[in-house]
């Protein structure tokens, strides 16, 4: 009897190990991941992009505030915010506090669903057959989402939801186009849609949700780089098998990191924080990201396409 008693025992001591790893060091385990995108003209100086996403910030996540804030050092050319940055209604000044560094240089934000709305308890084992999106809602926002979009725009950042913009980064002329979260049905397509403007050297759409139907949008609009959030890179993942959902309609093989979208590049970022009510990471560390355009490679031509069949 003892004997078989121990193998349940052995099994819950993994089990508690597992979820206080998952909940104490993973979740504070913050990473920077670095890709280059081959997208700018030759000759072009490399340009550097820090997105930030996902914080759900409470004032108490003082770990994850310092190492925002430590993100300066990097130096970037540009900062995206993709969204879902509160979980608090006190949070904005923390916020605030955390991007305060890098308030000096150009910036870009959209809000997430969790900007407007307060989290709430919920089952969590229910993402493995359905997303949220289809959950109860909240009609009246309760979070302080247009005090967090008031302080970003004093600071000169740019609001893209639902927006187009144009501004200098770097030695580049950009063309911004962005969306509000489709997650909670707020995106508004329809008010950017056209052909993005040729002429400019970058042209750059941001979203919280990377639904597949805004994402083709933006592509066939001629935007070279598309940025978004949301999808916690699956949150509590499998070793050597990667996400078991998404939460939005986007495949799992891109549900975090640098992929292809039709003719444009995709980044997808796996966020820094979590839900206060799913406090948990598993083979899936917090993350920011630096991504560092870069030149795309000249086309050279295949001088045996013009040879003379005799």
């Amino acid at each position: 009897m003892r004997k078989a008693a121990a193998i349940p025992l052995s099994i819950l001591g993994l089990g508690v190990a597992g979820i206080g790893y998952a909940s104490v060091i993973e979740r504070n385990w913050f990473r920077l991941r670095r890709f280059d995108v081959p997208v700018l003209a030759p000759g072009q100086r490399p340009v550097r992009i820090l997105q930030i996403s996902d914080l759900h910030l409470t004032p108490r996540r003082h770990r994850l505030i310092e190492w925002v804030r430590s993100l300066a050092s990097l130096d970037p050319d540009l900062v995206v915010n993709t969204g879902d940055t509160l979980a608090h209604p006190d949070a904005v000044e923390s916020y605030m506090y955390a991007v305060e560094p890098l308030l000096d240089r150009p910036g870009l934000f959209v809000y997430g669903s969790n900007d407007l709305y307060a989290p709430r308890p919920k089952n969590p084992v229910r993402y493995l057959w359905r997303t949220s999106k289809g959950d109860p809602r909240q009609h009246v926002p309760n979070l302080p989402w247009d005090e967090l979009g008031a302080a970003m725009r004093e600071a000169g950042w740019l609001d893209m939801n639902n927006a187009t913009a144009r501004l200098k980064v770097a030695d580049l002329d950009v063309h911004v186009g962005g969306i509000h979260d489709s997650h909670i049905d707020r995106d508004r397509y329809d008010e950017i849609a056209g052909q993005a403007p040729v002429d400019a050297d970058l042209r750059l759409g941001v979203m919280h949700s990377p639904e597949p139907r805004n994402m083709s949008r933006f592509a066939q609009d001629g935007y070279q780089v598309l940025l978004a959030g949301h999808t916690h890179g699956g949150q509590l993942c499998i070793p050597f098998y990667g996400a078991l959902v998404t939460n939005c309609g986007i495949d799992r093989a891109r549900v975090k990191g640098l992929s292809r979208h039709e003719s444009s590049w995709l980044h997808v970022s796996a966020g820094l924080g979590t839900s206060p009510y799913a406090p948990a990471r598993f083979a899936c560390p917090p993350e920011a990201t630096l991504l560092t355009l870069v030149p795309r490679r000249p086309v050279v031509p295949d001088d045996t396409s013009s040879r003379k069949v005799r």
